[in-house]
């Protein structure tokens, strides 16, 4: 028989129950703010393995009111379609080059990548957390989007080829290379007698394996975790152009986000650029014995021609009228005359 003592008892341990065996339950709370962060890079890549760490941290510092949520390997498109959607708000956070696709609204953004101008990375982020940095930044804001302070580190850039090494100038003549869709790729690569086309990156392996192109050019540490050493031969060591990724965020949900939270992703967002920095240097430096160890066959090039190809084919006067006068002397101001 069933008396009231009984059914109090009862109804505490019921009530207990939930609080023992599933003690988060009670607890949980939906984000107030979910955000996607994009990239048209491998999961693998630094990129998005410290963007991952930085998510954990925003939602541990917000108590969970932010959560991040990442979209790496092109899952949203290639460039122009995730460009696209972060203009229009379907898209909060993504990493893109200023020489790529975000040069289409900010053109003098492309800056950065001009050929053979920075001689090592003591350059490029003297450069790029300094006044050129600043600059673009500030071009960046004004056509409505929030920039971070720290841009991410993509590499120096080097060719390779399904059916040779490329040495000299004469090297690359006729060549059909892809490049990002960008102007000033398309433009460096046209001045050295190349045959260059625009081919977003989520497309550029079965490019290569279809010889729709017969080589490409980007970082090695691209090169290794998009697996394109499966479907080229040579690799040479030019240098061609620095490239890194400003980290860009949709106007509106910055301004929807309160100060406490903006402050949590801008300390962790550029922290964890530097620390990627940090990883694709260490990369860097093992990387050419593990890509020859998968098949690639290297080879050192002297800049000295290329560059001497490109006064030659009016590339950097061309260019310097493009970007203006004040914006070439921020450049030259640190790689020295070009």
């Amino acid at each position: 028989m069933i008396n009231r003592r009984t059914l109090l008892a009862a109804a505490a341990a019921a009530g207990a129950a939930p609080r023992l065996g599933m003690p988060l339950i009670g607890r949980a709370r939906a984000a107030e703010f979910s955000y996607k962060f994009a990239s048209d890079l491998p999961a693998t890549h630094p990129i998005n393995t410290r963007m991952q760490e930085a998510a954990d941290q925003i939602k541990e510092d917000t108590g969970g009111k932010l959560e991040i949520k990442l979209f790496p390997n092109s899952q949203l498109g290639g460039d122009p379609d995730m460009f696209s959607q972060l203009r229009s708000g379907a898209l909060e956070f993504f990493t893109l080059s200023g020489a790529n696709a975000l040069s289409s609204l900010v053109p003098k953004a492309s800056i950065s990548g001009v050929g053979f101008a920075f001689s090592g990375y003591h350059d490029v982020f003297e450069a790029m957390d300094g006044d050129l940095g600043a600059y673009v930044r500030s071009l960046i804001r004004a056509a409505g989007m929030m920039v971070l302070d720290k841009i991410w580190d993509n590499g120096f850039r080097q060719i390779t080829s399904s059916t040779k090494p490329i040495v000299e100038p004469a090297d690359l003549h006729g060549m059909k290379i892809r490049v990002p869709p960008g102007r000033l790729w398309v433009s460096l690569f046209q001045s050295l007698g190349a045959s260059p086309t625009a081919i977003s990156f989520n497309e550029t392996y079965s490019a290569l394996q279809t010889n729709i192109v017969e080589g490409q050019e980007n970082a090695l540490a691209v090169t290794d975790v998009a697996k394109l050493y499966e479907v080229q031969k040579y690799c040479s060591l030019t240098n061609h152009m620095w490239d890194g990724f400003w980290f860009l965020i949709n106007g509106r949900a910055w301004r929807q986000l309160p100060p406490a939270i903006q402050e949590s992703v801008a300390k962790r967002v550029n922290a964890a650029a530097l620390l990627q920095r940090q990883d694709v240097a260490k990369l860097n430096a093992s990387l050419q014995t593990a890509l020859e160890g998968k098949g690639l066959k290297f080879n050192a090039v002297d800049p000295a021609p290329f560059r001497a190809e490109l006064k030659k084919a009016g590339f950097y006067t061309d260019w310097q009228h493009t970007f203006g006068d004040e914006e070439w002397a921020l450049l030259e101001k640190v790689t020295g005359p070009l």
